[in-house]
């Protein structure tokens, strides 16, 4: 069938879970049997989130293909099992930028260039971009950003123009918030009235609203809503908080989210998903008794989605080895010598997070020398990684002034250094080793157990790595270079055959684990804390 198009757009205020509905959606349609995927369209100026502060912006998510995106695309892949790509995540300044390109060239034959049609123009191409090439019977847009804001009308311009273009093969699902007032002990449907019609005022007309709420909305109410808004009472949907963002697909499907979207694009709906892997997974998920406890240690843990990805991948791995997960944030500048016992002595693991600059690198090495002593699953990831091999030089190797060139450009033992390709980069933005790359692995390693393999492909967001010339040094001391990359020899996988279990990445694991698919590091990571954690008590 020909690609149809489902716009995903937010009002009232942000963060309301645009892109766990999107997710949701795409699930239960791919559960169907239909070809799904999502794109998100950011209404920021930035090419992509690549050079944006976890401050700012959470985690910045990476595809097989090397593009900086968006965290939501995590989500998309966690939740549908397929991969996404540099078109799945644009930005406003990626539109500019392409048609600003476009008029130096002269393409527009020195017209006057606008925001409609030019912009505009711009949007639906990428916007289409997916559905042209054949693969996806779905192809779900979410709009981020609130209706309302100056930067996102470009986009809903856009979309405005797309419904009229393709008819019943497209259709707008509106997430908007129903507050509930204390005081007045009433939940209140006026900021949804209003948010529509703000998106009315642009010429969409929504077609399904999906209510975020804390509290179940009486049938009545949505009723009301679904009078004031112009749409019909079975496409007013409520989405209550759920203890896990895993169960959103079965409660949207309880209210008939996916065959209401088929109906509405002329799709008659056959039979049900088929969840039984899904529900495999909530039922493990709820009926879990026993924990595993995992100390993160990173200088961003007080923000929620600064490493979103690990937290999924560390919840989808005890989850399938039938734990509860407890992740304990341990702030890296706050962690010393004198007070590593007390907040690393309860851990059944640790991980090291990824990161970049000079801040809280030396709690990271406090927790590796301790994890190392202790002889404590330690899983480095990244900077993790590089954070292993400079502690293991300095105190095993003995090399006390070891470091990286990215913290120290004088170190006379850079045992990570800046990779050769790097070198002439002046360029911040997208210009690191992106994407994904293959691995080779020794096959009696670690990390060749938990794959089953000898040759893995994982994706990569750096530009220092494993100095060669000191690899024999770190072989001979005990700690092994059991991955590298088959064509420049890079070194990608560390790891203390020794130890319980003493594994660093330079790739990222975590961006490959999902629902259905749990990374396979993870999985061996966490089976190894379960085991350490049951020889304790």
């Amino acid at each position: 069938m020909e690609s149809k198009y489902i716009f995903v757009t937010g009002g009232v205020v942000s963060s309301l879970g645009k892109g766990i509905i999107s997710a949701s959606l795409a699930c239960l349609l791919k559960a169907r049997g239909y070809r799904v995927t999502i794109q998100k369209f950011d209404p920021y100026i930035n090419i992509d989130p690549g050079t944006l502060n976890p401050y700012e912006h959470g985690e910045c998510y990476v595809t097989v293909d090397g593009h900086e995106a968006d965290l939501d695309l995590g989500h998309y892949e966690r939740f549908t099992n397929v991969p996404t790509t540099r078109a799945n995540n644009v930005t406003t300044g990626r539109i500019y930028q392409s048609v600003i390109d476009k008029e130096r060239r002269g393409d527009y034959l020195g017209k006057t260039v606008q925001i409609i049609p030019h912009i505009t123009d711009e949007i639906k191409r990428n916007v289409k971009i997916l559905g042209n090439t054949g693969d996806y019977d779905f192809i779900i847009t979410e709009i981020g950003g609130t209706v309302g804001d100056i930067e996102s009308l470009p986009f809903l311009e856009a979309v405005r123009q797309l419904r009229w273009e393709l008819g019943t093969d497209s259709l707008c699902v509106h997430l908007t918030y129903v507050p509930y007032l204390k005081a007045a002990k009433e939940l209140k449907t006026k900021p949804t009235q209003h948010s529509v019609k703000q998106l009315q005022q642009l010429g969409i007309q929504p077609d399904v609203l999906v209510l975020r709420t804390e509290l179940d909305i009486p049938v009545a109410m949505r009723r009301k809503i679904a009078q004031f808004c112009n749409v019909a009472p079975e496409a007013v949907i409520q989405s209550i908080d759920r203890p896990s963002i895993y169960e959103v697909p079965v409660a949207m499907h309880e209210q008939h989210l996916d065959e209401i979207v088929l109906r509405k694009m002329a799709v008659q709906p056959q039979g049900e998903p088929h969840m039984a892997p899904w529900f495999d997974f909530l039922d493990k998920m709820k009926s879990a008794e026993k924990e595993v406890t995992i100390g993160l240690v990173g200088k961003y843990v007080e923000l929620q989605d600064a490493y979103k990805s690990i937290n999924e991948a560390l919840f989808h791995a005890a989850t399938y080895n039938d734990r509860k997960l407890r992740l304990v944030y341990i702030h890296s500048e706050k962690l010393f010598d004198s007070n590593a016992d007390e907040l690393l002595g309860g851990m059944d693991g640790v991980v090291i997070a990824p990161g970049f600059g000079q801040r809280g690198i030396e709690g990271k090495f406090v927790a590796l020398r301790w994890c190392r002593e202790h002889d404590v699953p330690t899983f480095g990831i990244c900077l993790g990684m590089q954070c292993m091999v400079i502690e293991f030089a300095r105190d095993v190797l003995g090399l006390g002034d070891a470091n990286s060139t990215e913290m120290n450009p004088s170190t006379p033992h850079n045992v990570i250094d800046l990779m050769e390709e790097q070198k002439s980069i002046h360029n911040m933005g997208g210009t690191m080793r992106l994407g994904a790359y293959d691995c080779t692995l020794q096959p009696d390693s670690t990390a060749a157990k938990a794959y089953g393999k000898t040759l893995v492909s994982e994706r990569h967001r750096h530009r220092f790595e494993f100095n060669n010339d000191y690899r024999q040094a770190f072989e001979n001391a005990g700690m092994k270079c059991v991955g590298e990359n088959p064509a420049t020899h890079l070194v990608e996988v560390v790891e203390i055959p020794g130890k319980r279990w003493f594994v660093g990445t330079q790739y990222h694991p975590e961006y490959s684990s999902t629902v259905l698919s749990p990374n396979p590091l993870f999985m061996s990571f966490v089976r190894a804390a379960v085991a350490y954690a049951d020889e304790r008590n």
